[in-house]
């Protein structure tokens, strides 16, 4: 059956502007790229108008998510909280730069889990290099944890990641069934996560860091700044618990902490304000347009009952297919868009209950092949870039093979059992 030449040129489009947020041709931001493709679908008039600006809006809660962390993070970094939190874990590390990974892994894993990969990446790496900075350590080896992490425990909790929410929609299980179905697959997840990475970096990491480093006292506004990030976390759990969007609260929570702490110093916020990587947000709606056109051209309805005919036939098959497929198409096309499309499946055809969990696993998993598989690792590349680092997509490709595919593997077989 042949492909209308629509679909074809739409695919193409979306192939094209992929690539470039991926590839980063000649440095030009990512979401020049997709917000051009979004743009160059419209104005051709191969997507409509309304149904471009429909796809922008259902991108409000992760907006409000987005903006909310990245003025924590903006706040914290101004206020020397990362710095007092990088000394303190440089302290006890007490020179050895292998205790200092596992301490990095273990706080990685914790905020993942309770405030979302995303604020590991926009949260925790400015504080890890501070730390690798104030001990005198190369920070690579150490920010790469920050970037594995924040996918590898992305799915221990449903706040885990807001793709989780996307994946499963009204259908989400409640939290027992939740831990029943992931608890297992997480644990094999981060272990083998550690254990990839605690080999592929040990000989930096076998480095002595610096001897001895000065306390400093915490600031006022550090000090306002935790006790945001912490209320921010007890929110996103209660929002999780009682089944509402996350988006809203995190807003909430990053403004009122901006606004009290200049409030009480007597600052303008707009040092904050420039500060902030909005860029990020262009990329999202870039995102949701391209993913909206290319569900227009029926492809994912077509995905959906062919997975959901494997299923019915082997789900065996269709559990493993769901979760490799995915996690490959997400570092192809980056997770948020393929979390939208793996929750479209869901809808649309009638899947078993662990053929989602896998195309869950995939989504929050699998991008760690990818330097743009991820919205976390998007976000984790823009604070790394902001400290002078560059890590490229070859770079970070390498690595990727040494630690994904042995941790999903795991995951889907753990979920098996």
């Amino acid at each position: 059956m042949s492909v209308p030449s629509t679909t074809l040129i739409i695919w193409g489009v979306a192939a094209l502007a992929t690539c470039g947020v991926i590839l980063r041709p000649w440095r030009v931001p990512e979401y020049v790229w997709a917000v051009a493709g979004a743009l160059l679908l419209t104005l051709c008039g191969l997507m409509p108008w309304p149904s471009a600006l429909h796809a922008v809006a259902e991108g409000g809660d992760v907006y409000l998510f987005l903006i909310g962390m990245m003025l924590l993070a903006e706040v914290a970094r101004q206020e020397g909280l990362f710095d007092w939190l990088a000394r303190y874990a440089v302290v006890h590390a007490r020179g050895s730069g292998q205790r200092l990974f596992d301490l990095v892994f273990l706080v990685g894993t914790l905020v993942t889990v309770f405030l979302s990969n995303d604020a590991t990446a926009v949260v925790l790496t400015p504080a890890v290099y501070a730390a690798c900075r104030a001990a005198k350590a190369e920070p690579l080896p150490y920010l790469f944890i920050c970037a594995f992490i924040a996918n590898a425990a992305s799915f221990v909790l449903p706040i885990s990641n807001p793709a989780n929410l996307v994946v499963f929609g009204s259908q989400m299980p409640p939290l027992l069934e939740w831990l029943r179905q992931f608890a297992l697959p997480s644990v094999v997840a981060i272990l083998l996560t550690y254990l990839a990475l605690r080999l592929s970096q040990r000989r930096q990491i076998r480095r002595p860091l610096a001897p001895s480093i000065d306390p400093q006292p915490l600031s006022r506004g550090a000090q306002l700044c935790a006790a945001g990030i912490v209320l921010t976390g007890a929110s996103l759990l209660l929002a999780s618990a009682l089944d509402k969007p996350l988006g809203l609260p995190t807003f909430c929570a990053g403004v009122a902490t901006t606004a009290l702490i200049h409030l009480s110093g007597r600052r303008s916020p707009v040092p904050v304000l420039r500060q902030v990587a909005w860029g990020v947000l262009p990329l999202v709606a870039g995102l949701f347009v391209l993913v909206e056109a290319v569900a227009q051209t029926g492809v994912i309805r077509e995905l959906a009952h062919a997975l959901a005919a494997l299923a019915e036939a082997s789900p065996t098959q269709a559990t493993w297919a769901a979760g490799i497929g995915v996690a490959v198409a997400s570092n192809l096309m980056n997770n948020l868009p393929t979390g939208l499309i793996a929750g479209s499946m869901g809808q649309l055809a009638d899947l078993p209950q662990s053929t989602t969990a896998a195309l869950l696993i995939g989504v929050d998993l699998g991008p760690n092949l990818s330097i743009t598989g991820s919205l976390a690792t998007l976000l984790w590349l823009v604070a790394i870039r902001r400290e002078g680092e560059q890590v490229g997509a070859w770079q970070f490709l390498r690595l990727g093979l040494v630690v994904t595919p042995a941790a999903l593997l795991g995951a889907l077989l753990a979920l098996s059992i």
